[in-house]
């Protein structure tokens, strides 16, 4: 798939068209080899071939030089001004993948409790699993039964008719996950699986791809006192090509004494949460039916007309990405089925 993807930034409400790395080959790749040769996809989405890709990338010796790094971080539009380490610590391109921001101050947060944020600088779509919604998707991007796995029916009947946000994080961004929402931890489990690409393309081939590769579930309970009210929330951490790991590093402060996540967890919202080691990713949210409604500019986006979406051509329907900050608002609770805003 050729065509040209664009998304929508939100800051600028402008229509900005996505360039990828590697994008024929990789789209060549999944066009020609997805049904035939069966073998070198599980080979080319395998743990293996992932670690082998990272290490190339971004822990080559000669790619480890001062003057290296800055190209990587002019090329990849880095602002390094909103770092908190000194430039001269961000010497390797993992290094610079892994940076951490001085997200108070440059990923302000709206300070209202009825407010659900980003969980990360990423490309964001939404959609609802309920039919009778003008944003209904279902069997595209991820198979339901699959995503949270089979061994946890709790869930699955839970979320089935509820409302979902993708962010699709490229490389160029920061790769930490923050919270979405505050609350207690009420689940949390690893789900193995593949390595798939999150390219557009690729995922329009594979058609479920974030059900399955690899990734890490948390169920975090938000009717809890100090909590964002609204409901049971899955956060769903997704590897993807290059990405080999997912750190669980929670900080209630900057990213001071990073802890796991455990089972009775409290978790603030805006907080880190989790940090992808490196390349392309994906988070997910699902939420409970009939307790939010998103942001009226993200609705708005995910139908504007004359934007070239390789989803919205691949699966049929609109669907524009709108480029998304971490931290930001993203959707308001609803209280008594009135906007919550």
């Amino acid at each position: 798939m050729s065509m040209p993807h664009q998304y929508i930034e939100r800051d600028s409400n402008l229509v900005v068209t996505e360039r990828f790395c590697g994008d024929q080959w990789l789209n060549w790749a999944y066009r020609a080899l997805w049904e035939n040769a069966n073998w070198f996809m599980k080979a080319l989405t395998s743990r293996r071939t992932t670690q082998a890709l990272g290490f190339f990338n971004y822990d080559r010796p000669f790619t480890s030089t001062q003057a290296a790094v800055a190209r990587f971080a002019r090329a990849l539009s880095v602002d390094l001004s909103e770092c908190l380490d000194s430039s001269d610590r961000l010497n390797t391109p993992r290094r610079l993948f892994q940076r951490r921001l001085r997200y108070w101050q440059v990923r302000p947060m709206d300070d209202d409790p009825r407010a659900i944020v980003s969980p990360a600088d990423a490309r964001l779509l939404i959609g609802s699993f309920a039919d009778d919604s003008s944003i209904f998707l279902k069997g595209k991007f991820f198979d339901y039964d699959e995503l949270l796995g089979k061994h946890r029916p709790q869930w699955r009947r839970l979320f089935q008719r509820g409302d979902w946000a993708i962010f699709r994080l490229t490389p160029d961004k920061y790769h930490y996950n923050h919270c979405p929402v505050s609350g207690r931890v009420v689940d949390c489990y690893e789900i193995n699986g593949r390595y798939h690409s999150c390219n557009p393309g690729a995922v329009v081939v594979a058609a479920t791809p974030y059900s399955k590769n690899r990734r890490i579930v948390t169920i975090i309970d938000t009717d809890v006192p100090g909590g964002t009210r609204v409901g049971q929330v899955a956060m769903i951490e997704v590897v993807a090509l290059m990405i080999g790991q997912i750190d669980q590093c929670y900080s209630s402060v900057a990213y001071d004494d990073p802890q796991t996540m455990q089972i009775g967890m409290i978790l603030k919202k805006g907080c880190p949460k989790s940090l992808y080691r490196p390349g392309s990713s994906t988070d997910v949210l699902l939420f409970e039916p009939g307790r939010l409604s998103f942001s009226e500019d993200l609705l708005r986006n995910r139908f504007r007309p004359g934007v070239q979406s390789r989803f919205s051509e691949g699966f049929g329907r609109p669907l524009i990405e709108t480029d998304v900050k971490v931290r930001s608002t993203i959707a308001w609770r609803l209280e008594r089925g009135i906007d919550g805003r």
